[in-house]
């Protein structure tokens, strides 16, 4: 296949590029400043130029805090990017994979979400996200939207780099105790959404490695596999560490859509372990 991939320089392009690659896949890698997706100058010419089967579109800005105070540069890349995205597709005849998250959710379901609930983004950053898929189901006739939640990988200062640095600074941590989704590791989405480019079974889609945990026993079975059990990890809660963004306390995604289709991914405690395994330092990504 012919792929367009945004962001290859992020912890998922990176990713999907390696995986595409290794696949014999020609890609062209959609990154600021030759090809910025905020504008449609240039991002229409390269894809349309490229003439790509599929565009995969991980590219976003993801500071959800910062979103906050920077409303316009979320909408901007996550909602018109989105949109610029989408149009150039349309223009070239490819279709689009676009990567959303679990926080277009409130967390008040108390169930994990399947893609027949409808979301209720609460937040700058969630709203965007939101933003996006809406530009993507209205413009686009050939088109998956995927949603993911607590992504890590090789690249990326994630969770497990972060938790890891703390624990070894701090010899001690409160670890919130009631938020909870699922981890989900970029090596594996990538090649799920690999497949999912090849299938032609467009629609929404939740993929995450399978299960859910709190932040207290993701961040209990990083030090057990990186052998900081003797580290005290003590449960906190999510209003003990005020935001400004809100935060969904129950945000666990089932994929139901991707297993129809016989795409799913391994639990998250073997995925996790296998990262770990693979690395000298956890607390730093390579």
């Amino acid at each position: 296949m012919r792929l367009g991939i945004t962001g290859t320089r992020g912890t998922l392009g990176r990713a999907l590029a390696r995986h595409a690659e290794a696949a014999g896949h020609t890609i062209l890698h959609i990154n600021r400043p030759t090809c910025d997706i905020t504008d449609p100058t240039t991002i229409l010419p390269a894809i349309v130029d490229f003439k790509p089967d599929v565009v995969i579109h991980p590219a976003a800005y993801t500071n959800v805090d910062g979103a906050e105070s920077e409303p316009g540069i979320a909408f901007a890349v996550n909602g018109l990017g989105t949109r610029n995205i989408a149009l150039a597709c349309e223009a070239s005849g490819a279709s689009l994979i676009y990567v959303s998250t679990n926080m277009v959710f409130d967390g008040t379901k108390g169930s994990p979400y399947t893609e027949f609930d409808e979301p209720c983004p609460r937040g700058v950053y969630a709203a965007s996200k939101r933003a996006g898929e809406r530009y993507v189901e209205h413009l686009m006739s050939k088109f998956y939207i995927t949603r993911v939640s607590w992504l890590y990988g090789r690249e990326g200062d994630s969770f497990v780099h972060k938790i890891v640095r703390a624990a070894d600074a701090k010899g001690a941590l409160s670890v919130v105790a009631d938020e909870v989704s699922t981890p989900t590791y970029a090596e594996d989405l990538a090649e799920a959404l690999l497949r999912l480019a090849d299938s032609g079974l467009y629609g929404l889609y939740h993929l995450v490695n399978e299960g859910e945990c709190s932040r207290l026993e993701y961040a209990q079975e990083i030090m057990r596999l990186t052998g900081r059990e003797h580290i005290p990890l003590t449960p906190g809660k999510l209003s003990d560490y005020p935001r400004p963004a809100p935060t969904p306390p129950y945000s666990t995604l089932r994929n139901f859509v991707g297993t129809q289709a016989g795409i799913t991914l391994r639990p998250w405690q073997a995925a996790l372990a296998d990262y770990l395994s693979g690395i000298d330092n956890p607390g730093t990504p390579l």
